[in-house]
């Protein structure tokens, strides 16, 4: 829950106009609405006067090359009027950065910046250029400042063209010195810049972190600026939440990922090429990044989809594992309202037989909306209710906010002023926004030492009984009756000690704060893998947990919007995922509701979850009918379960999303690169989710091979499109040939469950059994497949026997 159903009282959606002006008028009428029409004008005041202006400024491109010095893995190329360093590191990743701009510090990165590649060399190029030539890759750069990277075998992948810088003219009583050097480098820190770069005509982009409209990201300008967009949204509607300067880009010639490593406010603009456009030519794609300040450096990753995302991996870390019980189906309200309604929906579940592993408590079980409080009174004894359902294999989640309410007597206030934790405005004053509990104060979490701190306070969430949190309003958020729902962008931060303001700080401070609280938790429970997952984000996010797809608008068109928020978090490194099943802010329809309830049961986060106004989402609260199917999803998640154990020990191992476009492992095929209306779990199956009213039979496009309907058996041969059922009761599920599945038996034991590979071919799987919620390493199990006079051979590789118990499906008349 972050509430934007009242929030829209205060700030309302840009899309209707007329009506905001109505509720502008009602936020008046209330002590909430007019705190944010305060705050909101305090917040533009302190940064006209306290921002720098931005005033005169000029022009500056790097002009011509004048030398360059070898470095490891590369070197440095000096132009007239700035300097670009390349380096390719061990694993392949190339890294550029201007004006001297280096990989560290950076608040993506995980750990040590990567070695260089030993055997790299910079070499002098055609027409006074230089090149970087690399095992995996070649970087030439220009004599203006271009720069091309081209794979092993010379095809172009990217052409950055040389970056423009807007910088301000020293001297003009802003501060600034002047030094005649005409750049200026790390003293300036908000200098503007573009760069445009070039890709191949067929190119698709992706990624972008969480973008309501895709996954395929058309033609359109994208904001950098993590938002509460102030309703729930639809496709189109943009930023949102978690936003991430990461283009995925996939064409024929190969794909790679772009990662400008730059936190500051800014827009993406794309366009996609043509082919054969005007008298025969190409006209290639074009992305366009503008930011306002920070620095200009950039990584960029080559090679198939899956190597790409293992680069990416070991690059900002790999993914936080989930304990294996929030790989099951989750139920969240915001309104339970008591500790007997908990006990009610969860009897509720019990008694018709559907599976049920955690509940989440919203804001309405803190006191006054104070984080780190009960109401005692609605939830008199919450430690003995989270026993007494931990003991019934329900685990229970609380949500935690960032703002703390600053009153006096409130401890977690006055422990945090104590401790110099909040953040400060430029004349050194805590910055107080509006957010539920009323004013309110905001941790630093770009400062180590107050990370600590807040780390500590989830002792209180552990002592009331809670197995892992989610993180919400933490953009951050403070309601605003007109302008950005944030911090002043004056707002003074630590950023480890460099010191910064919020420009710098806002996007990754949903990310820092993902840290305070998964090394808190750790601290406290050091024997269980924390569960946190988070609104709000940046690269590196995945490292302390997933996230979700915050208010996704109640409707068919967000159903659609929650499959792209899933796919894109994936393809920029972010596994673990889903949305609000059923949509955030209104009622579905039966419908609608199953619909959703059924694609999710494939995702990696499955968890049901309304605002107070739009009703229960309860599977028997929407029929007879609904309730028969909904419990099918559920007991078909839970059979799967230890397929969904094994995507996420593989994702932390290579970067591999559990849910993956269905190009993922045939790049080229252009067909496949249009297609967003399924998606592969794993290697094995292919979801194909109904996406809009009134469906019984859908188009299914298939990757290459032999793909098994898993409801009739019937076999269908890819690539192409098949015309699949999809009755009320169920969607499309798809598996491939020779596939091996861990799943759960009859008798909860895991069992292979094996798809006929198809004649003169193999198969095979990986199964990674569950090794509990601490940190055992993983047991990778490897097993091969092939068809042998008419029989399935199920082997495992490395010798031995299966282990398992096997069962084989889409063989004529049961062979086995």
């Amino acid at each position: 829950m972050d509430g934007r159903d009242q929030g829209r009282s205060v700030r309302w959606p840009r899309r209707d106009e007329a009506a905001g002006a109505v509720r502008a008028v009602r936020a008046l009428t209330s002590v909430r609405g007019l705190r944010t029409w305060r705050w909101a004008w305090r917040r533009r005041r302190a940064d006209a006067l306290e921002l720098p202006r931005r005033g005169p400024e000029r022009a500056r491109v790097p002009g011509a090359a004048v030398r360059a010095e070898p470095r490891p893995g590369g070197g440095v190329i000096h132009f007239a009027r700035s300097s670009l360093r390349v380096r390719v590191a061990a694993g392949g990743a190339v890294f550029c950065g201007w004006d001297g701009a280096a990989p560290e510090p950076s608040y993506a990165l995980a750990g040590a910046c990567p070695e260089p590649d030993a055997r790299a060399v910079l070499e002098p190029d055609t027409e006074g250029g230089w090149r970087v030539v690399a095992e995996r890759v070649t970087v030439a750069v220009s004599r203006h400042g271009a720069v091309d990277v081209r794979t092993p075998g010379g095809v172009v992948l990217r052409q950055e063209l040389p970056p423009r810088w807007w910088d301000r003219v020293p001297g003009d009583g802003d501060g600034v010195p002047g030094d005649g050097s005409g750049v200026p480098g790390e003293r300036a820190g908000d200098s503007r810049w573009v760069q445009r770069a070039e890709v191949a005509a067929d190119a698709r982009f992706f990624g972008l972190g969480g973008r309501s409209a895709g996954p395929r990201l058309r033609a359109g300008t994208y904001r950098l600026w993590n938002t509460d967009p102030g309703g729930a949204f639809v496709p189109g509607d943009d930023p949102l939440s978690v936003t991430m300067p990461v283009q995925f880009v996939v064409a024929d010639a190969g794909t790679h990922l772009v990662f400008h490593d730059n936190s500051w406010d800014g827009t993406v603009t794309l366009r996609e090429g043509v082919e054969g456009a005007g008298s025969g030519h190409d006209r290639p794609g074009r992305a366009e990044l503008r930011m306002d300040g920070g620095p200009l450096r950039y990584w960029i990753l080559v090679g198939t989809p899956a190597r790409v995302l293992q680069c990416w991996t070991a690059l900002t870390g790999a993914p936080a594992l989930p304990p294996a019980w929030a790989l099951g189906p989750q139920h969240a309200r915001w309104g339970f309202g008591s500790q007997a309604e908990v006990r009610r929906v969860v009897s509720g579940y019990q008694e018709r037989g559907l599976p049920l592993s955690a509940v989440h408590l919203d804001i309405d079980h803190f006191d006054g909306h104070r984080v780190f409080t009960v109401d005692r009174t609605a939830f008199p004894d919450l430690p003995g209710l989270a026993r007494e359902l931990r003991a019934e294999g329900v685990r229970l989640v609380s949500i935690v906010d960032p703002g703390v309410k600053a009153e006096p007597g409130n401890a977690v206030y006055e422990g945090g002023a104590a401790a110099d934790a909040y953040v400060r405005d430029a004349r050194g004053r805590e910055v107080r926004g509006v957010v539920w509990p009323g004013e309110a104060v905001f941790p630093d979490f770009t400062d180590a030492r107050v990370r600590k701190w807040w780390g500590g306070l989830y002792a209180e969430r552990v002592a009331q009984g809670f197995s892992g949190v989610w993180h919400d309003m933490n953009e951050p958020v403070s309601f605003a009756a007109f302008g950005d729902p944030s911090l002043p962008r004056s707002a003074r931060h630590a950023l480890e000690g460099r010191g910064g303001d919020h420009r710098e700080a806002h996007n990754v401070y949903g990310l820092a704060m993902a840290r305070a609280g998964y090394e808190g938790l750790l601290e406290l429970r050091p024997e269980e893998r924390p569960f946190l997952f988070s609104r709000s984000g940046w690269v590196g996010m995945q490292r302390y947990g997933g996230t979700w797809s915050g208010d996704v608008a109640t409707g068919w068109p967000g159903l659609r919007a929650s499959l792209s928020l899933v796919l894109g978090m994936g393809l920029c490194g972010v596994p673990y995922s889903g949305p609000d099943v059923g949509g955030f802010s209104g009622v579905p329809s039966p419908e609608l509701y199953l619909r959703w309830f059924q694609m999710a049961a494939y995702l990696p986060l499955f968890r049901t979850h309304s605002a107070m106004t739009a009703g229960r989402r309860e599977p028997w609260e929407y029929g007879a009918e609904v309730l028969e199917h909904a419990r099918a999803a559920l007991l078909e998640r839970v059979r799967l379960l230890p397929y969904f154990v094994t995507l996420a020990q593989l994702a932390r191992l290579t970067g591999a999303p559990y849910v993956r476009p269905v190009w993922w492992h045939a790049p080229r095929d252009r067909k496949l690169r249009d297609c967003e209306d399924a998606f592969l779990l794993g290697d094995a199956l292919l979801v194909a989710p109904v996406l809009g009213p009134g469906v019984t039979r859908r188009a299914v496009r298939l990757p290459r091979g032999r793909w098994y309907d898993t409801a009739s058996g019937r076999a269908y041969d890819g690539p192409g499109q098949a015309l699949v059922d999809a009755p009320l009761s169920r969607v499309p599920v798809l598996a491939r040939a020779g596939a091996v599945l861990p799943v759960a038996g009859a008798d909860g034991a895991t069992e292979l469950e094996v798809w006929a590979p198809e004649p003169g071919r193999h198969g095979g799987g990986l199964v990674v059994p569950d090794a509990g919620d601490g940190w055992r390493p993983p047991e990778v199990e490897r097993f091969g497949t092939r068809l042998e006079d008419g029989r399935v051979v199920v082997e495992r590789q490395g010798g031995g026997e299966v282990g398992y118990r096997v069962r084989v499906r889409g063989l004529p008349n049961g062979a086995s």
